[in-house]
């Protein structure tokens, strides 16, 4: 008697459903009239910090006089909620949405076929995995980056930074942390309400300045005004719109 191989209904039934994901996909684009035409999509993905990212980035842009939008959770969301909310961005006259990536909806093909223009990651800490085998997660972050996003935004403090170091954006990558990285983190000092950094931004030494408490919200500020250094923004700019973040109580 023949035995049924498990392992390939499986991936058999993972086609079928990545497959379905697609098609929805564009039933959607086509419903809600493709609005990414007009805007610019940063998506930033990691196990931690990538809600804190989000809004920094929403700040410093506001500070520019852009029109922002910005959809932050640690949840993962369905694809019809991501695209109506690229819907609404795009009928309130946003040319920029920020969007945290959870890996759940990575996997589960949700952010298929849209163009990034810049693919951020905060980091990898498997402890604060709890749905996903570690190599499950790492393949699922791939999935972001394996979608040609414009520039590469990674964290070269990070203990898995030899992995992530593979991706590449298709016009520019830039690192963050305290060692052998584009923008780096000279010092920081901890305060019992807020947070301060002294970064080098482009050979610029800039002093940033957060609500956010914790030894990692210097990595989320460097993680911030690196996206913003892709983004050409100047840095009085960066400064401003980080100490404008205020979080919620």
């Amino acid at each position: 008697m023949k035995t049924r191989d498990n392992s390939r209904v499986k991936n058999k039934n993972g086609g079928l459903k990545a497959k379905k994901q697609r098609i929805k996909a564009k039933i959607l684009k086509s419903y809600y009239g493709n609005p990414m035409r007009d805007m610019k999509l940063i998506a930033i993905t990691g196990t931690t910090g990538k809600v804190i990212v989000a809004h920094y980035i929403h700040e410093i842009l506001r500070t520019t006089g852009e029109q922002v939008a910005v959809l932050a959770s640690d949840q993962p969301f369905k694809m019809g909620m991501l695209h109506k909310f690229l819907s609404d961005a795009w009928k309130a006259g946003a040319n920029y949405v920020i969007v945290t990536v959870p890996a759940e909806d990575l996997k589960e093909n949700v952010f298929y076929g849209l163009p990034v223009h810049i693919a951020a990651m905060t980091n990898f800490l498997t402890a604060r995995i709890h749905d996903m085998e570690p190599e499950e997660y790492l393949d699922s972050e791939k999935t972001l980056f394996d979608m040609k996003p414009e520039y590469v935004v990674l964290n070269h403090d990070d203990l898995n930074y030899e992995t992530f170091s593979e991706f590449k954006g298709t016009k520019g990558t830039i690192t963050y942390g305290q060692t052998s990285a584009d923008a780096k983190i000279l010092n920081s000092k901890l305060y019992s309400k807020g947070t301060e950094a002294t970064l080098s931004l482009k050979s610029d030494i800039v002093t940033v300045a957060t609500f956010v408490t914790g030894e990692t919200a210097v990595s989320y500020m460097a993680a911030a005004a690196a996206i913003a250094e892709m983004l050409e923004i100047p840095n009085d700019k960066i400064v401003e719109g980080i100490a404008n973040y205020e979080p919620e109580a």
